[in-house]
């Protein structure tokens, strides 16, 4: 498959993925819930982060055996197609337990070269938006409409988000605040919620550091696909996680990339 020429078909999985997904996350959404941690630093997972991703996997081995899969909570399965669909059932789970809809359920399918197509789900609130090469859109129920980033060239004039105040590192988080100082309002604990809003055009820049490959595949294709720019801090590719920045326009992100680098 070219990543230019989706399918019919493989929208249709994709959707099926995160239909599957809404169902499994949301019956779980604010209930009592046992909260697992799989590291001692508190990284959080649940029955709902399981059954999601299991659900999701149970689609493409029935629909899609050749592709591999990359999953936050199971094994990686390596294809023979080429094509590796990338899932993270709940991004955002401290979200998701705390019973903020900041959390969302993301797909990405990549090829050698990153995602190219890439799907935000936020089930409570019932938002998809879904985006790859050369297209972005959201929906909600039958309301639909094209993504399209801002034109905010200036950092004085922009809105920055993260997830964490931290941002990493001590270094990485002093790098961060060099940005954020310069921006007009800068806003926390959003998780992929943040680059839906990047791509819808109502915030401006994204930045993150200590992220997986499946916290940014879904983001990439999203925001590139709403007319956005997603690189590393090194202005590389950032489909293999680590760091991220994800700009509306080509001169906030140099801007950006220069006093992260400073």
């Amino acid at each position: 498959m070219k990543r230019d020429r989706l399918d019919d078909a493989t929208f249709e999985v994709a959707h099926a993925l995160a239909d599957a997904a809404r169902v499994a996350t949301l019956k779980h959404f604010r209930t009592p819930l046992s909260v697992d941690s799989k590291t001692s630093d508190f990284d959080p997972v649940t029955i709902a982060d399981r059954e999601a991703e299991a659900a999701m996997r149970a689609i493409l081995a029935q629909r899609r055996p050749d592709d591999g899969i990359l999953g936050e909570e199971g094994d990686a399965i390596t294809g023979t197609s080429g094509l590796t669909w990338v899932l993270d059932p709940i991004d955002g789970t401290r979200g998701f337990i705390s019973g903020t809809p900041t959390w969302g359920v993301l797909i990405a399918l990549r090829d050698a070269g990153g995602p190219f197509l890439g799907i935000i789900d936020q089930p409570y609130i019932a938002e998809r938006f879904v985006g790859g090469s050369g297209f972005a859109r959201w929906t909600r129920g039958d309301q639909s409409r094209d993504l399209s980033v801002s034109a905010v060239t200036d950092l004085e004039q922009a809105t920055i988000l993260t997830t964490f105040p931290e941002v990493g590192t001590t270094a990485q988080g002093d790098a961060f605040r060099r940005v954020a100082s310069r921006c007009r309002l800068t806003r926390y604990g959003m998780d992929c919620y943040a680059y839906a809003l990047l791509a819808a055009g109502h915030v401006d820049l994204v930045i993150e550091a200590g992220l997986q490959p499946y916290d940014i595949a879904a983001p990439i294709a999203v925001v590139q696909g709403a007319g956005g720019i997603v690189t590393d801090w090194q202005g590389g590719p950032a489909h293999d996680g680590g760091t991220c920045i994800a700009a509306a326009t080509p001169a906030l992100h140099a801007r950006a990339l220069d006093l992260l680098n400073g």
